[in-house]
């Protein structure tokens, strides 16, 4: 069985990609989300994350209007939750956990 985060193409302890070869389930969001992870310049990160955040969060609009996809609204819980520690480890802001 497979994690969610597996299930979102990211590995978060690792940053590796799912075994099926490295082919996103939701890449709309999760291709920009995978560039987030691999930025290593500081001041690039507060725009990738704001691009990653605006996209989620069109995302779970359009999940709330369709079919609710309990798979997509996991990774998504997820990727948030990636986010807040890039937030916090690399930018410095608080643990909002």
């Amino acid at each position: 069985m497979t994690s969610s985060m597996e299930n979102s193409g990211i590995e978060a302890s690792r940053g590796e990609r799912n075994v099926d070869d490295g082919e996103l389930k939701f890449p709309a969001w999760q291709t920009p989300l995978q560039e987030l992870l691999l930025e290593f310049d500081r001041e690039k990160l507060p725009a990738k994350i704001q691009q990653v955040e605006a996209l989620i969060f069109e995302r779970l609009q359009q999940l709330s209007v369709d079919r609710c996809d309990r798979d997509e609204r996991q990774a998504i819980q997820d990727a948030l939750n990636v986010m807040r520690i890039v937030k916090r480890d690399k930018l410095g802001f608080p643990d909002w956990e």
